[in-house]
């Protein structure tokens, strides 16, 4: 029942300024409290999902895009009201969102670097036995790493709700706490590489995971020999000796290229050991035989008809 008689009887147009300043001010202020209820009514239905590692037992964290753009736009939203002059009133439930979504951004992406890195370790330090014996400090701590993620994610896949699994007390530690140990196993497969690397030059132009398959197949050279044409400019497999009953030995005794073009060796090299021991030894072999064919086909060269000597 308001009228204009009352609106003129409040002699507001005396008062014109400030009627200005409080009516924008309630009005920023009820668009403050909208925002605020959305971002309550939106992180409600917001959720993790979860995928499964290989083994199809431990669940793996999945982010899903509309949660990082919903996240990335809520974001600037605060930071924008939390810049207003009018912010006063909504101060304190502002900074609790600014923290909250700062730390589901921080924890989120630590998360996935945590699982990336540790999807990256998991196959070396639990599946190689070779690993293990060289590096037992580290695959130590690997296992003591590898128990806690697996708590971690198990625990994790009862709450979906993304606000609350990602600003849980104590989850920004435990994820701080995990990528600091797996740096240091990082680093440690890395010193561990190196010296590998030092000891057989051309390790350095292939990759980390072909070394580490390489590494892992040291003992079983005729599993190894899918790598050598990384290793060598024209090395497809090697010619194996064969025992009595017709299987292979480890000692080579020629070499094949990709076009099946066959060098024979030398002298049989003993391709067991150390993987980088007996490569070397290999390199040694190869350039024996190269040698001794050279020096026929020199000695030859005059007395041979030029096609059958090529």
């Amino acid at each position: 029942d308001f009228r204009l008689a009352d609106l003129v009887t409040l002699n507001l147009h005396r008062f014109a300024e400030d009627v200005e300043t409080i009516v924008d001010r309630a009005s920023k202020e009820r668009n403050m409290e909208r925002n605020l209820k959305t971002l309550d009514e939106t992180w409600k239905d917001l959720h993790f999902t979860y995928g499964v590692y290989k083994d199809g037992k431990l669940p793996l964290l999945q982010v899903d895009e509309d949660l990082v753009e919903v996240l990335e736009d809520n974001q600037v939203l605060v930071q924008n009201m939390a810049a207003s002059k009018y912010v006063a009133h909504f101060q304190e439930e502002i900074q609790r969102w600014q923290k909250s979504l700062a730390t589901v951004d921080t924890n989120m992406q630590t998360w996935l670097e945590v699982q990336q890195n540790w999807s990256h370790l998991e196959p070396i330090f639990i599946g190689s036995a070779d690993i293990r014996a060289q590096l037992p400090e580290d695959s130590a701590r690997f296992d003591r790493i590898d128990a806690d993620w697996r708590a971690m994610m198990d625990h994790a896949k009862e709450e979906t709700k993304a606000i609350v699994v990602a600003t849980e007390k104590g989850m920004s530690e435990r994820l701080e706490n995990l990528e600091t140990e797996l740096a240091k196993c990082e680093k440690a497969l890395a010193d561990y590489l190196e010296t590998k690397r030092r000891a057989f030059p051309r390790f350095y132009f292939i990759s980390a995971t072909a070394l580490l398959d390489i590494l892992s197949k040291g003992q079983q050279p005729i599993e190894m020999q899918e790598h050598l044409i990384k290793l060598f400019g024209n090395i497809h497999h090697l010619d194996w000796e064969m025992d009595e009953e017709g299987n292979p030995t480890k000692n080579a005794i020629g070499i094949y290229s990709k076009e099946n073009e066959y060098l024979p060796m030398k002298n049989p090299c003993a391709c067991v050991g150390v993987v980088e021991e007996w490569l070397n030894s290999l390199v040694d072999s190869m350039r024996e035989s190269m040698h001794q064919v050279l020096q026929e086909a020199i000695i030859d060269y005059g007395e041979s008809e030029y096609i059958p000597w090529m």
